[in-house]
């Protein structure tokens, strides 16, 4: 429940030192190894939790190699490389450097940390749980890999001009827990305050990098996405989800009848995946325990007020065949719009992605095209108002062709890639290894498929996939094959780019249909 990848005050993981200097080494004891394996262990849990790795790869780069170009309000900045390299890493950093920047935010030669590196909640993070990270972090292969210039405009290129930013909205804490509370819901809150920082998208932020001191948890816009109300308020926030499908929410992606995840959340939920049941169910306890709060509409919202709730006629021509005329989807397979939690938040934006981007196959839900690439801006911010105020959702009717316009281009999925003229990797390991493995002829299929031949070989396809990786998930299988195809589309010079996303999603569809069987969900 965080932002990831891009805006100031997002989770640039932290700077890390390696204790042990290059060459260095030592003997332990079979006790001194089973406790230094019991730490590192607990520190890459602690880093899934912070999503360290998100921000510190570049895209198809080295995993902590940085890289990664985060845009800001004020420019670009590159995140830096946090592998054990001593010349380009984290190599030469000690314990006391490292907990002063995750808890100070003071870099390694005294410099301020810009808050694009969420020092403002990383600072109630334990010293003992800060240098398990950093026994996490050193147990990684190091790379030689230099961190490019930022790109900042004056006078925030100078880290002197963050003193000013610091005296007003920062100050080193450490955290207290609720004497009236449990110990799993102060756990809780130690995770979604901290590491979590679930507030850097969920909070309003009236001024870039403040978001821990604004309408915690009550919703904001984040990278032209809208991140939800999560506070225990029944109407606008989650206070109708069991603990169980908060915690099923965030280890999967897939709430059952009430959300599922898109956007940035996504990414989130692949960094969670991992993370312990009972931490996951702490989290989920303490959202349940905040007060709740029937947030308003962001006064931005509120500017495009007046479109009215039209589009039926594009919900029929465009979402009626799988969604139904009801909103009511099919269970377990397409979700409900109907009381969906994503489709009813303020803030229209991320109905209006999904329409442009379309969605992946997640957990037992099928893929779904990204059908913008066949609407215009018109129809797309009326489609979306219908969705939002039909079978009583009571979402404001604020979408309009002008903010579909400003999100085509910032929108880049699996599904709309031919679009945006890149094809994404193969998430997959197994499924890129099936791939790649000429004896299965899995590649030459693919690169053979024409037009008027793709509804009937993707039944084969799918058989010597299924053979080829017979352990992987239905909906591996389905995005494998969807972003091994992208590439076949992308040399098909006899469509344009809106009909290939238009084809690449027909072909998404058409494997989930023929996976059905004997797949592990």
């Amino acid at each position: 429940m965080r932002g990831l990848k891009s805006g100031v005050g997002r989770a640039i993981a932290l700077v890390v030192e390696i204790a042990i200097g290059a060459g260095a080494s030592f003997a332990l004891s079979s006790a001194q190894a089973a406790n230094s394996a019991d730490l590192i262990a607990r520190g890459k849990t602690l880093s899934e939790v912070g999503d360290c790795m998100a921000c510190h790869t570049a895209a198809k780069g080295v995993p902590y190699a940085g890289g990664n170009v985060i845009d800001t309000p004020f420019g670009a900045i590159s995140s830096p490389n946090i592998t054990p390299n001593r010349q380009t890493g984290i190599g030469s950093w000690t314990d006391d450097e490292f907990y002063r920047a995750m808890h100070d935010g003071i870099g390694k030669h005294g410099e301020y940390l810009y808050p694009v590196m969420p020092f403002p909640w990383y600072t109630i993070v334990t010293r003992d749980d800060a240098l398990a990270i950093k026994a996490y972090l050193f147990s990684l292969p190091p790379v030689k890999q230099a961190r490019a210039p930022n790109k900042l405009i004056f006078p925030v290129s100078i880290r002197t001009s963050m003193l000013a930013w610091r005296q007003v909205f920062f100050k080193a804490a450490a955290f207290q827990p609720d004497p009236n509370q449990s110990d799993e819901v102060n756990r809780g809150a130690y995770l979604v305050n901290g590491l979590a920082h679930c507030g850097e998208c969920h909070n309003a932020r009236p001024v870039a990098g403040t978001s821990p001191w604004r309408k915690a948890l009550q919703g904001g816009v984040i990278d032209n996405w809208y991140a939800p109300n999560i506070t225990s308020d029944a109407r606008t926030g989650i206070g109708t989800w069991r603990k169980e499908d908060i915690a099923t929410f965030l280890k999967t992606g897939v709430a059952p009848g009430k959300s599922i995840a898109i956007g940035p959340m996504t990414e989130v939920v692949h960094s969670l995946k991992d993370v312990s049941d009972a931490d996951l169910r702490a989290i989920a306890a303490y959202l349940k325990s905040t007060p709740p709060v029937n947030a308003a509409p962001d006064q931005k919202l509120a500017l495009f007020n007046g479109q009215g709730a039209r589009g039926g006629s594009a919900y029929l021509n465009y979402c009626a065949s799988c969604h139904g005329v009801d909103g009511k989807g099919v269970g377990g397979v397409i979700p409900a719009l109907a009381n969906n939690g994503a489709v009813v938040t303020q803030g229209p934006q991320n109905v209006l992605r999904v329409v442009l981007g379309g969605l992946p196959a997640t957990h037992t839900y099928g893929p779904m095209p990204a059908v913008g690439a066949a609407m215009s801006d018109d129809d797309i911010a009326d489609v979306t108002n219908y969705v939002r105020q039909s079978w009583n959702n009571a979402a404001p009717p604020t979408a309009a062709p002008g903010m579909v316009a400003a999100l085509r281009p910032l929108t880049k999925t699996l599904m709309n890639a031919p679009q945006n003229g890149s094809c994404p990797a193969i998430e997959s390991k197994a499924m890129a290894s099936a791939i790649a493995d000429s004896r299965n002829g899995l590649a030459h299929e693919l690169s053979q498929l024409r037009d008027n031949t793709i509804w009937t070989d993707v039944a084969s396809i799918v058989g010597k996939a299924k053979a080829a990786a017979p352990n992987v998930k239905r909906d591996e299988l389905v995005n494998g094959l969807t972003a091994a195809y992208c590439p076949v589309l992308q040399q098909n010079t006899a469509l344009d780019a809106n009909a290939k996303a238009i084809q690449l999603g027909q072909f998404s569809q058409l494997a989930y249909a023929a996976s059905a069987s004997s797949l592990r969900k």
